[in-house]
């Protein structure tokens, strides 16, 4: 009796600790996410990443790579149709406020990024951009004004952001100021390199460093002047960063942002659309690629919003012919209510799919990081 008493525990505590050990098996084989490289398309809905596709033949493109994708709602505090500060706000901080406000709510309250409590856990940041250091989404992340224009007084907030890497246009909020306050000395006072092209970036491997490559926004990716600015930016940046983070034993949370796929949206121009995206398109492709080589690296490529209203309608409706032709048609020069796409790559990829808020996509990114 006494046997069979034993035995009948035995199993039981077997059968208890059995989905334990299971579960634990299933967390250790899952990599905990210690960097993240946020890819923002300003502007770019699932008909940009279309119209990419469609130009590129279907070749495959980098964000074919994707192992995730979910759908990202976007309507602002006080708008169904969101700008860029309410919408970077809401991927930033995770919460949602009005149109043109930046880092508070409506009411006022400060707003904390991820970008600044990755700070205060001692990881290291970087934002690259191509248009002012002062926009509106890389300010979204460090910023807090209720004025989105206000982009002298952003200039001097990002004194005291804590980033570590920095490569965007907006020099003259910087240096060249309506109140007379030259900004560059003090960044240097405060350790960081600042630099004004990108020759000068190629000997810095490691440190803080503040690229401002041009007065207002970088060049459209039509334009010669721009080059392969963005891809060789996030190169860079990421290069410091891993550098950085061997240095002081920790992780990284990195946002680059197309910005000017926004741009070409408002000009409804196509071939800037597609520039831009290709643009894009390989940054994405050099963030996966690091991701593959260092463990413990989610990838999320999304948007702030919709910008155009673009969709591809074919030009005929006999589709009995080999080819009807694609037109690129726009529903507007402003932004759209229309959900945009997310996609996931690297660690705990496949922890994110469906249909989601912004500011849902922001907390899950932050719960990942632990902050």
């Amino acid at each position: 009796m006494k046997r069979t008493i034993l035995f009948i525990l035995a199993l039981a505590a077997a059968i208890v600790v059995a989905p334990i050990e299971a579960n634990a098996r299933k967390k250790k084989s899952q990599p905990e996410v210690k960097n993240v490289i946020m890819l923002i398309g300003d502007g770019m809905g699932v008909a940009h990443i279309s119209a990419l596709m469609l130009e590129e033949r279907y070749q495959p493109i980098n964000m074919d790579r994707a192992q995730a994708a979910a759908l990202i709602k976007t309507y602002s505090a006080n708008n169904r149709v969101t700008d860029s500060a309410a919408a970077g706000t809401a991927l930033a901080t995770g919460t949602k406020t009005g149109n043109h406000y930046l880092g508070v709510t409506i009411e006022g309250d400060t707003l904390i990024s991820l970008i600044t409590r990755a700070e205060r856990r001692g990881m290291q940041t970087a934002e690259v951009v191509t248009c002012y250091l002062t926009h509106a989404t890389p300010a979204a992340f460090y910023a807090h004004t209720d004025d989105r224009s206000r982009y002298e007084d952003i200039a001097v907030q990002f004194l005291t952001s804590g980033i570590d890497v920095a490569f965007a246009g907006g020099r003259k909020d910087f240096a060249a100021r309506k109140d007379g306050r030259n900004l560059i000395p003090e960044l240097e006072a405060a350790g960081y390199k600042v630099v004004n092209t990108m020759d000068e970036v190629k000997d810095i491997h490691e440190g803080r460093v503040v690229g401002l490559f041009a007065d207002g926004h970088m060049p459209m990716a039509t334009e010669a002047e721009r080059g392969d600015y963005l891809p060789q930016a996030t190169s860079k940046a990421l290069e410091i960063l891993t550098a950085n983070c061997a240095k002081e034993k920790c992780g990284f949370f990195m946002m680059v942002e197309g910005s000017l796929i926004d741009f070409a949206g408002h000009n409804n121009d196509a071939k800037q659309i597609y520039a831009e995206m290709k643009d894009f398109d390989e940054v994405v492709g050099i963030a996966f690629d690091y991701a593959d080589k260092h463990e413990g690296t989610l990838v999320v490529v999304c948007a702030d919003h919709e910008t155009g209203g673009l969709s591809l309608p074919s030009s005929k409706t006999d589709f009995t012919l080999s080819e009807s032709g694609v037109e690129y048609r726009y529903g507007t020069t402003s932004h759209s209510a229309t959900m945009i796409p997310a996609l996931f790559y690297g660690a705990c990829a496949k922890e994110f799919a469906g249909i989601m808020d912004n500011t849902e996509l922001s907390r899950r990114i932050g719960s990942l990081l632990g902050l």
